[in-house]
């Protein structure tokens, strides 16, 4: 837990799940940086200005872990926060009934749901995929009127060029403050000029022969899908060495991301039940429009916007698929792998088996030996290596 001082006070806030090992704060610099704008502690050249009017409608869109809508909470009209994160989601209503508010003082969507029809003042938090973030400015641009209020706000390292043409053409005429603390804000100003033009998402492909189990399968990914117009280079490893088909196994693809892992194992066994999960809701969306694309008639999936295999019963899954991130936003952490592969440890029934790909200098079969007592390489490159692991009887 960690402590965010605001000139409407001090909130300690958490991530999720919450870690009391993790080093890792549940809010940044920019933040902080857009808080003090807000309240006019700090005006877009680093002077004291004018506090922005929170009266009206108030949306937060991509805050990561709730610090801006928790303190908004108070003192705002209920707002609304946007998000992707089934995580960020969790840790927004943790960190509201910390900080003493009702679970109504704010209005959690995801970036699936519709959003306001109105809104008065826009907030945005630079989010580490442009393509989720034009997308959410097409998305929300019909709501923003002449006196709304947009301000952003990112690390130095995240705002480009490229982020403040989005805001240029979906908003309008847009400008940076000073940096501090290696933090920005950006300005824009709504114009009745900005585009109408239709959306990009969500983007189609077509896998190429060469793709293992996964040749001449139709991929659907919305806004914020690593690798959104062709296949990445891993899992087009791993579906050259994926396990055969089980005959009406229960199969979990874990951290789905468009599902195209869980797709071909259900086009492989039609009998099968395949569980797509991943905390992403952009995500689980393009697991599902891509099995809807692919699979057989009468092809049993579920889809589940959730922290890793928290909302599988135990002992009950015979195959787990795995792609696992090292990232969380900016920071490098092997604390999701650990935790999917913990899950799935429980997930499996005695005998099921965790096939994990990861770049070879992740040690990932490190992790494995000590949750499971073995991990077998089933195949390797010089970039990636795939791990096979087999849950024993106790």
């Amino acid at each position: 837990m960690n402590r965010l001082s605001t000139s409407w006070g001090a909130y300690d806030l958490t991530r999720f799940p919450e870690d009391p090992r993790d080093q890792l704060r549940a809010w940044s610099a920019a933040d902080a940086y857009l808080l003090r704008h807000l309240a006019g502690e700090e005006g877009p050249r680093g002077e004291t200005g004018a506090a922005v009017d929170l009266s009206g409608t108030v949306a937060v869109v991509g805050d990561r872990w709730g610090a801006l809508t928790t303190v908004l909470a108070g003192h705002a009209r209920v707002p609304v926060q946007i998000t992707d994160s089934f995580l960020a989601q969790q840790a927004t209503r943790a960190n509201l009934a910390r900080a003493g508010h009702a679970p109504d003082a704010a209005r959690l969507l995801t970036t699936r749901d519709t959003p306001p029809a109105r809104i008065d003042v826009l907030l945005v938090r630079v989010p580490k995929s442009l393509a989720l973030l034009e997308d959410q400015l097409h998305r929300l641009a019909p709501a923003l009127h002449e006196g709304t209020v947009v301000v952003g706000t990112g690390m130095v390292t995240e705002i480009h060029t490229s982020t403040l043409e989005l805001f240029e053409r979906f908003v309008g005429p847009t400008r940076t403050s000073l940096a501090r603390q290696k933090a920005r804000l950006i300005f824009s100003t709504p114009a009745p000029s900005r585009t109408t033009e239709p959306g990009p998402w969500p983007r189609t492909y077509v896998l190429p022969a060469d793709s293992g189990a996964g040749a001449g399968l139709t991929v659907v990914n919305h806004a914020g899908i690593f690798c959104a117009d062709r296949l990445d280079i891993g899992t087009r490893f791993f579906l050259k060495h994926l396990p055969r088909a089980r005959g009406g196994a229960h199969v979990v693809d874990l951290g789905c991301g468009n599902g195209v892992l869980g797709t071909a194992a259900s086009v492989a066994d039609p009998d099968a039940t395949v569980t797509f999960v991943d905390e992403s809701f952009q995500a689980v969306a393009s697991a599902e429009a891509t099995f809807r694309a692919n699979a057989a008639e009468g092809a049993k999936a579920h889809f589940v916007a959730g922290d890793a295999l928290a909302a599988v019963a135990p002992g009950t899954v015979d195959l787990v698929l795995n792609n696992p991130p090292f990232h969380s936003h900016q920071a490098t952490t092997g604390a999701t792998a650990w935790r999917m592969f913990s899950g799935a440890r429980a997930a499996l029934r005695p005998g099921g088996e965790l096939w994990v790909i990861g770049n070879r200098h992740l040690g990932y079969h490190v992790k494995l030996r000590k949750l499971f007592g073995n991990a077998e390489v089933v195949a390797s490159d010089p970039k990636f290596v795939v791990l096979r692991a087999v849950k024993g009887d106790r």
